[in-house]
């Protein structure tokens, strides 16, 4: 059926009900923000306390214009349209589900199909691209927002609306108070800064209809070579089907991880969590920022619209972090976006700095700095979740066992801000053998790579303009939800990092050899939560 016809076969009297629900919305997103901006620890200022709620809108719903990337040049919802993206299919990709933002009539019809078995003839609205569309409009896919483009007064992806993505989509979890799909996404109310870790952001990549643009986030062929996952790289003459088949696959693509360097490098690496961020830096899993604002403006600027990366700003900025191989990546770009038609780049709405290359401005641009300090203050009051419910005396072993062996590189208190410095490649990895592969300018060391994956993070990006080749402390709050460590996402389960199975040259190689001691370990880390915790 077409979708205007489907539209108009929606009663007319949805529109008043959902006047009525976002009034309602309104009071009940109310207490929600106070709830969720409330900082943690020590009493904050008035003004601190609103520049947190202004930042929570940044963090949920900000996207700075990338609409144009996602819509004209990924042509994501041209991609949900085109492989009827269900409800169902979205959630099994990890997506999330803001029942607050759904409208009362999809659900309550979506409630009850939710208490079937699910099937197409028992749910058909659950196995409906029509449906995720609604969500989608309604702004009720954590992540994927809706803007009013063409300036009519309402949203309408039909009519030429787009949808663009914030920080939400990588860094947001649920209650899963309505439904959860084990292992994957869930229906609920939001929690802000909770670690994506059942984020498929491959496969969500690979649903564009146009996903080579995503070009230089991918596993390349660079100068005749590639460094990744997979066993061969992507060209500048790859197909759509090419592109779709690296990113859907979890052994090249991992779940729960995101390639956030524009190097070429098959590198993605695990999302990670955004709360208490005044007790984390630097930032970065390479430590590459010092502040929270720069990194942040760097996703805004880079990862969500890789497009001013062919702009004479991007260009500088590729060639002096990755020379010949840089300046051939944005040359391949500008190449494919131009036969895939893509114009009009960059979408970002960001200020020239008429600096490249810095922290501040990776590639010539800032997004609105109001925003970004106050997306800054929204982290730093983000609570930590409560931690599992563990066996006390058990922890309490680990514990004792953690400030022996453990605190050379992370805190005993879990509510102290972590160690400002890098650990370096050598101590974590004591098989790292790095070879160079292009020299740069000072204060840049060269790009140098190892054999085996765990470096491929910093091959190219690294902190050696202030510091070292290395990586930055871990929090070591809500494990818990995780099912794979590491930055690479190499090790499943606690038991097996912490197990000399594994062997003495593999990375962080910091054991407890007895089982039982090493369940005591477990319960310990398991446990860990700050003063005051999200309940």
């Amino acid at each position: 059926m077409d979708l205007a016809v489907w539209r108009r076969r929606v009663s007319s009297s949805w529109l008043i009900v959902v006047v009525v629900a976002l009034v309602g919305l309104v009071a009940v997103m109310g207490a929600a923000i106070a709830a969720q901006s409330r900082p943690a620890g020590k009493q904050t200022t008035a003004g601190r306390e609103a520049s947190a709620m202004a930042g929570r809108d940044v963090f949920r719903f900000e996207t700075f214009g990338n609409e144009g990337f996602w819509t004209d040049a990924m042509r994501m919802p041209q991609g949900v349209l085109d492989s009827k993206l269900t409800p169902l299919q979205a959630l099994e990709a990890g997506l999330l589900v803001d029942i607050d933002a759904v409208p009362v009539s999809i659900r309550d019809a979506l409630s009850l199909e939710l208490k079937t078995d699910r099937t197409p003839a028992s749910a058909p609205m659950l196995h409906d691209v029509k449906t995720t569309v609604m969500l989608i409009e309604a702004n009720a896919v954590v992540g994927m927002v809706p803007k009013d483009s063409n300036g009519d007064g309402r949203i309408n992806l039909a009519s030429g609306d787009k949808v663009g993505v914030t920080c939400a989509i990588c860094h947001t979890e649920t209650d899963k108070s309505v439904f959860a799909v084990p292992n994957a996404g869930s229906i609920g109310r939001r929690i802000d800064g909770i670690a994506s870790v059942n984020l498929n952001v491959g496969k969500l990549l690979a649903t564009a209809a146009n996903s080579r643009a995503y070009y230089p986030n991918l596993q390349l062929t660079l100068g005749g070579k590639t460094i990744g996952r997979a066993p061969t790289g992507l060209t500048v003459d790859s197909s759509e089907a090419d592109v779709d088949a690296y990113l859907s696959n979890p052994a090249f693509y991992p779940i729960g991880a995101f390639d956030e360097t524009q190097d070429g490098i098959g590198n993605p690496v695990m999302n990670t969590p955004l709360f208490r961020q005044d007790l984390a830096a630097p930032f970065g899993s390479a430590g590459e920022f010092a502040e929270l604002l720069d990194i942040s403006n760097g996703s805004f600027t880079t990862n969500l619209d890789p497009t001013t990366l062919v702009t004479p700003e991007g260009r500088a900025f590729l060639k002096a972090r990755a020379g010949a191989l840089g300046e051939e990546l944005a040359t391949n770009y500008a190449k494919i976006l131009a036969e895939t038609g893509v114009t009009g780049f960059p979408f970002v709405k960001a200020s020239m700095t008429g600096k490249v290359n810095v922290p501040q401005s990776l590639v010539g641009r800032r997004v609105d700095e109001k925003k970004l300090v106050d997306l800054k203050a929204y982290l730093e009051s983000l609570p930590g979740p409560a931690a599992p419910k563990v066996d006390q005396a058990a922890a309490s072993r680990g514990r004792t066992l953690f400030r022996t062996e453990c605190t050379r590189c992370h805190n005993l208190d879990p509510n102290a801000a972590v160690t400002k410095r890098l650990i370096e490649l050598q101590d974590l990895w004591p098989d790292y053998k790095p070879e160079v592969i292009a020299k740069r300018m000072p204060p840049f060391s060269p790009v140098q790579n190892s054999p085996g994956g765990y470096d491929d993070k910093m091959i190219v990006v690294d902190a050696s303009d202030r510091d070292k080749r290395g990586h930055s402390v871990a929090l070591l709050l809500d494990l818990g939800r995780k099912q794979v460590f590491l930055h690479d996402a190499s090790v499943q389960g606690l038991d097996m990092l912490l197990n000399p199975a594994r062997g003495e040259k593999a990375p962080h190689p910091f054991y407890v050899p007895d089982g039982g001691t090493r369940k005591d370990m477990i319960a310990y880390l398991l446990g860990r939560q700050t003063t005051p915790h999200r309940p």
